[in-house]
């Protein structure tokens, strides 16, 4: 049952849902990101969904499942190639990323392809919805058990190691959460704007924090409600959702500014 034939109000509540737990898990994960200064990582892989999600949109599939086949071979290829290279991972990301985008536009459809960059949510389902939320809470807890391992790793990897922290597993475990999220967000705000769904919430939390606890918490907030506050404007307006989302975000950037610690 998908959102035409849904009543108003249902399909409503079932964007709010996944605008709040799609931005609040983003915001979480880019307070992480933006602590390691891989912040621009999502970007490279919301452009590494656009196969994903033109082969969804070609064959009526679900688009965040497309974008999370391509994003999951991605991550696993980067973070193959990094224990392989020893290259940065940004670096191999920009690599992965930039053949990914030029295989989709060999046969994206032109009609598919304005959905595929900014996002479409005309096709939500009792299903997807209560997925979605899922899979955001899963990420969210996973993101907070390696949290403070992550921030040690950022640090120092040979630190970490003394304390007997599995670097290769926290990795790992981090990459899928990126992948999961991004292919999430790319429903919402598409392939082009997914650095943003992470990066501009931890932006701002990072003017409003006084300490790490504040930050990650500040980041969820302002995630969610960036999500909430772009779909309640697309309801009324009939702007695509990823736009208000985003310019929301960015509005509470430039508030936080009054506000730095």
């Amino acid at each position: 049952m998908y959102i035409g034939t849904l009543g108003i109000e249902m399909r409503f509540v079932l964007a709010l849902l996944i605008g709040a737990f799609v931005g609040g898990t983003a915001g979480y994960l880019g307070t992480l990101m933006l602590s390691k200064r891989m912040s621009l990582v999502a970007g490279p892989l919301g452009h590494l969904t656009l196969p994903g999600v033109a082969l969804a949109l070609m064959f009526g599939l679900d688009v965040s499942l497309g974008a999370f086949l391509m994003v999951a071979l991605g991550a696993v290829l980067i973070w193959l190639l990094e224990i392989r290279t020893k290259l940065p991972m940004e670096s191999l990301t920009a690599i992965v990323f930039a053949s990914g985008v030029a295989i989709t536009f060999l046969f994206l459809p032109e009609e598919m392809t304005v959905p595929a960059l900014i996002g479409d949510i005309s096709q939500i389902s009792l299903l997807t919805t209560a997925m979605t939320v899922i899979l955001c809470a899963t990420i969210l807890i996973a993101t907070r058990r390696i949290y403070q391992r992550m921030i040690m790793i950022s640090i120092s990897e040979d630190l970490a190691r003394a304390e007997e922290i599995d670097v290769r597993k926290c990795n790992f475990i981090y990459l899928t959460c990126i992948a999961l999220t991004v292919s999430l967000g790319v429903r919402i705000v598409g392939g082009l704007m997914t650095a943003a769904l992470t990066s501009i919430p931890a932006c701002t939390s990072y003017n409003l924090s006084k300490n790490l606890s504040q930050y990650s918490r500040w980041g969820v907030m302002l995630g969610s409600s960036a999500g909430i506050m772009g779909i309640v404007g697309f309801m009324f307006t009939g702007i695509p959702p990823g736009l208000l989302i985003i310019l929301t975000s960015a509005s509470f950037f430039l508030a936080s500014l009054a506000f730095k610690r």
